[in-house]
């Protein structure tokens, strides 16, 4: 039956427990810069199509590794605003991105952002494209940007656009069969025509080993998330060496390998203090667990990142 929901969020690990639960995907986000971070989610099941409105408050990077749920994605801009890459691929006004299920990536934005996305089974959209364009679509095996027809593209965002709003100020009329299904088959057919006459920006040779590197760098942090990891230690371990593993962070995350352990460990961290009970722990006790042995700069940057000192987070419970 069809259905929406829509939630608002202030914790980025809420924000990926969430998105856990609804898709099956693993979704680890760290934000980039200051400030309390929000995000709002709409989403919207149509039988077989799903629709997803999404909105965040922070530059941030997030690690997507989609569950075998065998669905293509795909995600777009309406408005211009600040660059979003995935896997290195800057997401253009004229693109939309293309993700096949099972394919893990790494995003970057530079500020807030907003992002459409729909999907769909991959056999749906065989099916689907024998009947619209007289072919089969053969899915792209990773993540690609596709530039469709530019009036295809506009019907795609303003048949979105009427959805998303349905869900949040009439959900009754998404909630009706018929209107749904009429509804569904326009944002299929909007769909099918975007994917069928899109130019596409392959993924070179270059970028897919700088993805492979990644995938190490992000195996070898979560093998050693309650201790520091230094220079020559994980460059040793990624197999990569410190120029090269540069080079891919600033393309995959917009930010080096120092500055975004940083970042990880301090919100690994937060999340420790918050659901930690004070008669239980000590702020020195856990940030000595993820490698923050200078306590006096600790706290600091800890308050300039978060707002608020460690001591603070850590009183939460009681």
């Amino acid at each position: 039956m069809p259905s929406s929901t829509i939630r608002s969020f202030t914790d980025p690990d809420e924000f990926s427990d969430t998105m856990r639960q609804w898709y099956r995907t693993e979704i680890v986000v760290t934000p980039k810069e200051r400030g309390n971070y929000t995000a709002k989610v709409t989403s919207i099941n149509l039988h077989s199509l799903w629709a997803q409105r999404m909105s965040e408050n922070l530059a941030r990077t997030y690690y997507i590794e989609p569950g075998g749920t065998n669905r293509i994605f795909l995600g777009f801009q309406t408005q211009a605003g600040p660059i979003q890459a995935y896997k290195g691929l800057e997401l253009r006004m004229r693109d939309i991105l293309c993700v096949r299920s099972g394919t893990s990536y790494h995003a970057k934005s530079s500020g807030a952002v907003a992002l459409r996305s729909m999907s769909l089974a991959e056999r749906d959209i065989m099916v689907h494209g024998e009947a619209i364009l007289g072919r089969g679509l053969t899915p792209a095996r990773d993540l690609v940007l596709e530039t469709p027809a530019r009036g295809a593209l506009a019907k795609l965002h303003r048949l979105h656009s009427s959805v998303t709003t349905l869900a949040e100020d009439a959900p009754s009329v998404l909630a009706h069969p018929e209107a749904s299904r009429a509804l569904e088959q326009a944002m299929i057919e909007a769909m099918i025509d975007c994917l069928g006459h899109g130019e596409v920006e392959e993924d070179r040779a270059a970028r897919r080993h700088h993805a492979a590197i990644m995938r190490r760098f992000d195996r070898v942090i979560e093998e050693h998330l309650d201790e520091p990891l230094y220079g020559p230690q994980l460059c040793k371990e990624v197999g990569a060496s410190e120029r090269t593993l540069r080079v891919c962070c600033q393309e995959h995350l917009g930010m080096g390998p120092k500055r975004y352990l940083l970042l990880r460990r301090m919100h690994l961290v937060r999340r420790a203090l918050r659901q930690s009970a004070p008669s239980d722990t000590t702020v020195t006790e856990l940030a000595m667990r993820y490698g923050f042995w200078q306590l006096g700069r600790f706290a600091v940057e800890y308050k300039a990142l978060f707002g608020e000192s460690p001591s603070a987070a850590l009183a939460r419970l009681e």
